[in-house]
């Protein structure tokens, strides 16, 4: 009953034990020299301008969740492409009705202007 699932806990425990053992290479070989210019908060090189909690502009999230939902209605299609020459009509016209919807949420984002970044 369990037989298929021994070669997946097969895998995960040599991916893990792959991870493990590469990581605990990586710890003791490398030379171990930590200073202060090392631990220092500073990126690139320069001391940080301005304060940290200046205003973010909106459109940077409105991208991002833009991107996140266009993106996990993608995802339904992989399944559906799999199952393609098993399905009947039914199924077939739900997945348009799902891309024509998608499709009418996508116009709609761009023709909103949530796209420019004028």
């Amino acid at each position: 009953m369990f037989i298929e699932y021994v070669l997946i806990f097969k895998y995960m425990f040599f991916c893990f034990l792959i991870s493990i053992v590469l990581l605990s290479i990586s710890f003791f070989l490398v030379f171990q020299n930590p200073n202060s210019e090392k631990l220092s908060v500073y990126e690139c090189g320069f001391s940080p301008f301005g304060d940290s909690r200046n205003k973010f502009e909106i459109r940077f999230y409105i991208v991002a969740i833009l991107f996140l939902i266009f993106d996990l209605e993608i995802i339904f299609l992989f399944p559906w492409i799999v199952v393609l020459t098993n399905l009947n009509i039914i199924g077939f016209i739900s997945m348009v009705i799902f891309l024509i919807i998608l499709t009418i949420g996508f116009v709609y984002e761009w023709l909103k202007g949530a796209l420019d970044w004028d």
